[in-house]
């Protein structure tokens, strides 16, 4: 996949302008997001990339004044919500809790003074609102019995187990390295001085999520937490966790999550939406032979079509049209689902399930083909001023009558100089369309044929192709009877070559993508597109680490433009901007996404987990 960097600010003019925008957008910011869920406020890209200017033709200059473009808005918001996040650091250990009680509602869990040091000494930025995802995925247990989740948890068939300190792992006879890789994360906590008390945690060992339970069951859930928060005194605090020697001694009868396989997941998933939604309103597609449903105008919910709010970019519920675009919905691999709630943990879910997110064990191996190896990329000044991706068409299963609706399979044609230009003089694409021109303004459509055409532009910065046409039923080859007039075939490229390349796109495959993590630690600059959710979401601020791109792919080349520019018509781009959000990406990425950092959130999230499978959980905490 491709990544993309980020360019440092150019003159001290620019500078002046930027920070006078970034004080006026502060107090705003301030205002609008006290005492609400944070969600990110995402721009995407329009014009402008870098030129080297040629004798015969005129220097290149910016499409736009500096502040003018939408994009810029987005990055000087960008700018203030990490300012904000980084001024909520806690130092001390009774600022961590007096933060958690403000934010909680509750007395923090027994071994919060533990999980304190522990995140201290190994150098963590302990924001509380970076464990918001926590508390997303365990509220709505509040309103099941204690027993209950006990009882469902130690009958699973795939368990990470804790007792007296040792981590061990239940499953089948299948070789299931993410579930060693689960184990290993969880006994990091112990090997780096932590402590855990025993539990149980079930784990989901397919790639898509597994459970959805119907919104109004987990709103009532969440009005029995709210009803019995409260800020427990000192006094009547219980500090310890019971054991589960009973349950060891005389295991209940086996839980079975009723686990069925029967599609299309849509309608499966719809449930989970909250009332009111425009997914629960929306019209159900059974027929997928069409091309998908795209409008050239601006992606829904955009600032002048870039990504605004990435948690609304990214919520099926919010965007129903993501039904017939995306093969989660179209087609998934696989389909297991239950509606039956009890504690499931995972590497990733969609905004509707109700999975406990764990980090990714892909995150946690050592393996090149997800972290790209030992190397993260030369400077910025060195690597190719291009796009690039490889990848297998995964997605689900794409067949003769449904692939012209999978996401990587649309990216790739629209980044494809050759599909591009025969779009351009009239040639209906099958899986995509252009935006019209109006919608970004872009300089490259429609130039004449002395200055080239977009997709002249598009073949000078993209190398984009398939390894894996992923047909279905597969045919034990890469290629691909229905796909072969518009697909060709790349050979594979280790992470490592692609960090030579400025910008890295990201696409959903079969769930969420693997490499996003080494994308991120590299120096190119990582394009993020997804639909998925997963545990680092509220410390990744979009426009300040990476660039969210919408589901649609339709900001792709006023992205493009913005950063990279046209040589051929004379627009400069803004490569110091992708550069400097390359950088900072990276630089906070070794900061808060480093295995310590997952170590410290799993062990939170353990520490929850545990006091809500307690009986006595309702007294049960820590205070000074």
């Amino acid at each position: 996949m491709p990544i993309i960097s980020a360019p440092s600010l150019g003159s001290r003019f620019t500078q002046l302008v930027i920070a006078a925008g970034v004080l006026t957008i502060a107090a705003w910011l301030f205002v609008s997001s006290f005492g609400v869920p944070r969600q990110l406020h995402i721009p995407s890209l329009d014009i402008a990339p870098p030129v080297a200017a040629k004798p015969e033709k005129p220097p290149p200059t910016h499409a736009t004044s500096p502040g003018e473009h939408p994009i810029d808005e987005l990055i000087g918001r960008a700018d203030v919500e990490l300012v904000r996040l980084q001024q909520k650091e806690a130092h001390t250990l009774q600022d961590a809790a007096r933060q958690y009680r403000e934010r909680r509602g509750r007395q923090p869990p027994p071994g919060f003074d533990r999980w304190f040091s522990f995140a201290q000494n190994h150098s963590a930025v302990i924001v509380e609102e970076f464990f918001d995802r926590i508390y997303d995925d365990l509220n709505p247990f509040w309103g099941v019995e204690a027993k209950q989740m006990r009882e469902h948890a130690i009958t699973f068939e795939h368990q990470v187990k804790v007792r007296d300190g040792k981590v061990t792992v239940k499953s089948d006879d299948v070789k299931r390295p993410w579930m060693t890789l689960w184990q290993d994360m969880v006994a990091s906590v112990f090997e780096g001085g932590g402590w855990l008390p025993d539990l149980d945690m079930p784990i989901n060992v397919m790639d898509e999520s597994r459970m959805v339970v119907e919104s109004e069951e987990i709103e009532a859930n969440m009005a029995k937490m709210r009803a019995g928060r409260r800020i427990v005194p000192a006094n009547e605090l219980k500090s310890k966790f019971h054991g589960l020697e009973d349950l060891d001694k005389i295991p209940p009868p086996p839980f079975d999550p009723q686990f069925r396989g029967e599609g299309p997941y849509w309608p499966l998933a719809v449930i989970g939406c909250p009332e009111g939604s425009p997914a629960r309103k929306t019209f159900i597609e059974t027929d997928f032979s069409t091309p998908p449903p795209l409008s050239p105008g601006h992606p829904k919910h955009s600032h002048h079509g870039y990504v605004q709010n990435w948690t609304l970019a990214k919520s099926p519920c919010e965007n129903p049209d993501l039904q017939g675009m995306h093969g989660t919905f179209v087609e998934p691999l696989s389909i297991a689902n239950t509606k039956r709630f009890f504690p499931l943990f995972g590497g990733s879910k969609l905004q509707m399930n109700n999975e406990i997110l764990l980090p990714p064990a892909m995150y946690w191996t050592n393996d090149p083909f997800y972290s790209g190896g030992k190397g993260h990329g030369g400077s910025w000044n060195e690597k190719e001023n291009k796009v690039i991706w490889r990848g297998s068409a995964s997605g689900g299963r794409n067949k003769k009558e449904n692939w012209t609706r999978f996401q990587r399979h649309r990216f790739i044609s629209m980044v494809n100089a050759t599909s591009v230009r025969e779009a351009e003089h009239g040639q209906k694409p099958p899986n995509f369309i252009l935006p019209s021109k109006e919608a970004y303004n872009l300089e490259s459509y429609g130039a004449t044929s002395a200055n080239g055409s977009l997709g002249d532009w598009i073949q000078t910065w993209s190398d984009v192709a398939t390894v894996w046409l992923e047909c279905f039923p597969g045919n034990g080859s890469p290629r691909c009877p229905y796909t072969d007039h518009y697909f060709a075939i790349a050979k594979s490229m280790p992470m490592s070559e692609q960090y030579n390349y400025k910008y890295l796109p990201d696409i959903d495959g079969n769930s969420f993508s693997g490499r996003y993590r080494g994308f991120l630690g590299s120096t190119s600059l990582p394009i993020k597109a997804t639909i998925y959710d997963e545990w680092h979401d509220s410390r990744l601020v979009p426009w300040k680490h990476f660039v969210p791109m919408d589901n649609t792919f339709m900001d792709i080349y006023g992205l493009m433009e913005y950063f990279i520019g046209n040589e051929e018509i004379g627009l400069a781009g803004h490569d110091d901007v992708a550069e400097k959000i390359a950088m900072e990406g990276k630089r906070w990425a070794d900061k808060v996404l480093r295995t310590e950092d997952m170590s410290i959130y799993v062990f939170r999230l353990l520490l929850e987990y545990a006091r809500l499978c307690d009986d006595s959980r309702d007294v049960l905490g820590w205070a000074e």
